[in-house]
């Protein structure tokens, strides 16, 4: 599977280390998607794009202007990660963990111990004026596709990612990971078979978070939970819907699963115990959750889960509901409602 995106402007360098990072952060959201295609991690990779600036600060003096600034950003980044990834374990959705789905009636567990995948904020930046550059960096970031990148070594995925992403050549691959353009190929080869196996291949039919079909979908979406209007919730799925939620491994197919999952574990039980804000996660219409708080000094509602859906043709093919709460700051979401 090739996901791929067109080279964007390389910068130029500045003069001094001080000034080069002043002119560098242009690239800090490009690198964050980068870091988090690696690792799986928005809190890792917000740390390794600041480990990326420090290490290139400290190096500035010995960069010699054979690639752009942004290449050699980008290097960098790749080596912090790859040492970052030595010995610890890929970042998982329950649907990659090779247990079959799960009953609605089954007990739920939560495996806290498990180092899950998590969401990311939009990176696509403010800029319209090249709408492909945002379609690209959207889709590269894909929760589908970012999951089955942790099927492959980290080597495999920088391969893969500098590569079919950020579009490099094998040379400038080679040269990156101190390697033969030979080894490279072959790294790319095994990784993009193995991809193919694990991963959806490109799905150009899935709608985009500002499409006219995503924001009404999700309008009815948000509207149905907020009403807790389960009959209305099941018909916007498709009849092969995937419904995941971690830190639970279990994950369930099908809009009847789904509705009688939300009837039986669903904390709320009437009309307004759910309220939703809009956002986009991972290039894709998502909603942060607010649960109704239980104490009854006030009407307040709390973060509860993050949904981020894959909206297609026939209806919400897709939801992984994150209730890892500690990323609603990192979305600029309100901390109660």
């Amino acid at each position: 599977m090739s996901v791929l995106a067109p080279r964007l402007g390389d910068g130029s360098s500045a003069d001094g280390p001080d000034a080069f990072l002043a002119d560098a952060q242009r690239y800090r959201r490009e690198l964050l998607a980068h870091c988090y295609r690696m690792t799986g991690s928005l809190h890792d990779a917000e740390d390794l794009v600041q480990e990326t600036y420090l290490r290139a600060w400290k190096a500035y003096d010995r960069f010699e202007g054979k690639s752009s600034i942004r290449t050699w950003l980008h290097r960098i980044a790749t080596n912090t990660c790859l040492t970052a990834l030595e010995g610890r374990q890929r970042r998982p959705l329950p649907t990659g963990l090779g247990a079959p789905a799960s009953e609605p009636a089954d007990e739920l567990h939560a495996r806290t111990e498990v180092p899950w995948l998590e969401p990311l904020p939009d990176v696509s930046g403010d800029d319209p004026a090249d709408p492909s550059v945002i379609v690209s960096s959207r889709e590269s970031v894909r929760l589908a596709f970012v999951a089955a990148l942790q099927h492959l070594s980290p080597r495999q995925r920088a391969v893969l990612v500098l590569r079919d992403v950020l579009q490099w050549k094998a040379a400038e691959v080679a040269t990156a990971l101190d390697t033969s353009t030979t080894a490279v190929n072959s790294l790319l080869q095994r990784a993009r078979a193995q991809l193919d196996e694990v991963g959806p291949s490109r799905d150009d039919t899935i709608a985009t978070p500002e499409s006219p079909e995503a924001k009404e979908l999700l309008d009815r979406y948000i509207a149905a939970f907020e009403a807790y209007d389960i009959n209305a919730l099941v018909q916007l799925f498709t009849a092969d819907a995937v419904w995941e939620m971690p830190p639970f491994d279990s994950w369930y197919v099908g809009p009847e699963a789904i509705g009688a999952l939300t009837r039986e574990k669903c904390p709320a039980e009437k009309a307004g115990d759910m309220k939703f804000v809009r956002t986009i996660a991972n290039g894709q219409p998502a909603a942060a959750m607010y649960m109704r708080s239980p104490r009854p000094d006030g009407d307040r509602h709390l973060p509860f889960q993050l949904h981020v859906l894959d909206i297609s043709p026939g209806g919400v093919s897709h939801v992984v509901a994150f209730l890892d709460t500690s990323v609603f700051p990192k979305f600029g979401l309100p901390a109660a409602l």
